[in-house]
């Protein structure tokens, strides 16, 4: 029997068990304020290995990065009335700029500190860029306007949790201005594009790329595009977003140019972003029951070297070979970029080293004592694959030089290995359903992992939409999206029993 290295496993307690990883591997912990979060420089490191990718990524496709203020005028979101009716209960807001003591030891708002006007902490910058956008755009030779900004946002949650829903957050938001709707329209699948391949080919996470159903767009848009991946418990996880917002913003700020004839038109708009969700998203897709998993692209280190010492004169040679082999470590090159090899020197004990970076997920973990020194190896224990079948820790003895030489091999292994099983195990948990009864039985009370059923659908709009989210509501049941590529639909809808026009996927999510 393999003893793990967390107290709680998935199959125990799954939430239990995510907030362990979270905590053994040094990711992150509460700071004082309910729903933020401290991220620590294991779990930061995560995220700016994905914001590094993801942007050389996004100014690939000609955007420029630039940064809007976090306080944005409340009359900024009230000229988007179903923007505003959106957002309004997660809004925090600022009504004074001065405290003054309360005459009983404690502070309180200055009265005579008033704003003049509240001020919202950014929720999402729709409409402070799109008063920007009304003042940069005149014609039709200054679009489109493509702009990006790395920040972070405020949401008031009522239920947290680190990671995957927390009242402050970082994320990076793309903003778009077009001269018509087809060039939007476009720009939107593109960027839906950019986020599908950098989850799976950055952080091994497989989505599944379509549109949301009209209960569940942006508030303000004409349509919604989601990246869904499956969590190890079967639920959905929204990974990214984008959205078409045609004039809607273009209205309400004022976005209009003079196009090529000579007339005022208004500019067609887009919005898109990826959060720090992306790194729960990592932690349930990945992580096992000995912690996190990281895939290579996305870990800060990819290899860490852990001498065995003991506190003798013979460890100076093991430090020496140590060195030498992460000098010819990290000239080499894995996944398009220099290997990130960390040397730990830190003096604590090498099992105690060995099992933390376990935990954190380091894809390699290479071990030297004296004996690897004097014939010349490393014993290599890689992440993908912990244990051998008799359950003891797969550490193998290899040559240090031939280790050297696969080491990038190995780091596109692990890779590709985490992106593999990640897959098989969200295409094996999509089940097609032929009517609602069937989509009843099949989430149950009591069944570990339901994953996700695939309906007929019909596309409802108002009241129908609704009878159908409220009959889907007692399920905990949300519609996930429908996917780009699918199959033509060949039924009813499992809803409305009308003609389907698409398939749907439903489930549970985060």
């Amino acid at each position: 029997m393999i003893k793990h290295a967390l107290s709680v496993t998935r199959e125990a307690d799954f939430a239990a068990w995510y907030q362990a990883v979270i905590t053994e591997a040094d990711m992150a912990e509460e700071s004082g304020v309910r729903g933020c979060m401290v991220i620590r420089p294991w779990g930061y490191g995560i995220w700016e290995r994905m914001q590094r990718l993801l942007d050389d990524k996004i100014k690939a496709t000609g955007h420029e990065n630039c940064y809007f203020p976090l306080f944005i005028p409340l009359s900024y979101f009230e000229k988007e009335a179903e923007h505003v009716d959106g957002f309004a209960k997660e809004m925090a807001v600022v009504t004074h700029h001065r405290l003054v003591p309360d005459g009983k030891g404690g502070l309180i708002p200055d009265p005579e500190a008033k704003l003049e006007e509240p001020l919202v902490v950014r929720p999402t910058s729709e409409t402070v860029i799109g008063t920007a956008f009304a003042r940069w755009v005149q014609s039709w030779r200054d679009l489109p306007v493509l702009i990006n900004q790395w920040a972070n946002v405020v949401r008031w949650e009522m239920r947290t949790r680190m990671f995957l829903r927390t009242t402050e957050f970082l994320w990076q938001e793309g903003h778009t201005a077009h001269a018509t709707a087809d060039e939007a329209r476009e720009h939107t699948m593109r960027m839906l594009e950019v986020y599908r391949s950098f989850a799976e080919d950055c952080v091994a996470l497989p989505v599944v790329a379509g549109e949301k159903p009209e209960n569940e767009r942006f508030p303000g848009a004409v349509a919604t595009y989601s990246i869904e991946a499956m969590m190890q418990d079967g639920k959905a996880l929204q990974a990214g977003t984008s959205h078409f917002l045609g004039t809607n913003f273009a209205h309400a700020q004022d976005i209009k140019f003079q196009n090529a004839s000579g007339e005022l038109d208004y500019a067609n708009t887009t919005s898109w972003g990826v959060s720090t969700r992306m790194v729960g998203g990592l932690i349930m897709v990945h992580g096992d029951d000995d912690g996190l998993r990281v895939p290579p692209r996305v870990a800060p280190w990819q290899i860490v070297i852990v001498p065995m010492l003991r506190e003798v004169p013979e460890d100076a040679a093991i430090v020496e070979y140590c060195k030498a082999l992460h000098a010819e470590l990290v000239k080499q090159s894995a996944c398009g970029e220099p290997v990130r090899a960390l040397l730990d020197l830190r003096p604590a004990k090498a099992a105690t080293k060995r099992w933390g970076w376990v935990k954190k997920g380091a894809p390699i973990v290479i071990e030297v004592g004296g004996r690897d020194v004097a014939g010349g190896n490393v014993s290599v224990l890689r992440r993908d694959r912990l244990y051998r079948e008799d359950g003891k820790l797969d550490s193998q003895a290899v040559a240090k030089d031939d280790f050297i030489a696969a080491a990038a091999t190995t780091l596109e292994e692990i890779q590709a290995t985490l992106f593999a099983d990640a897959k098989a195990r969200l295409d094996g948990n999509i089940v097609a359903a032929a009517d609602f009864s069937a989509v009843e039985a099949h989430f149950a009370e009591g069944r570990k992992n339901p994953g996700w059923v695939e309906v007929q659908w019909s596309r409802p709009t108002g009241a129908a939409l609704d009878a159908v989210v409220e009959r889907i509501k007692p399920l905990k049941l949300t519609m996930r999206n429908a996917p780009i590529g699918q199959a033509p639909a060949n039924g009813p809808c499992v809803f409305t029993g009308a003609p389907a026009v698409e398939r749907v996927l439903i489930g549970r999510a985060y």
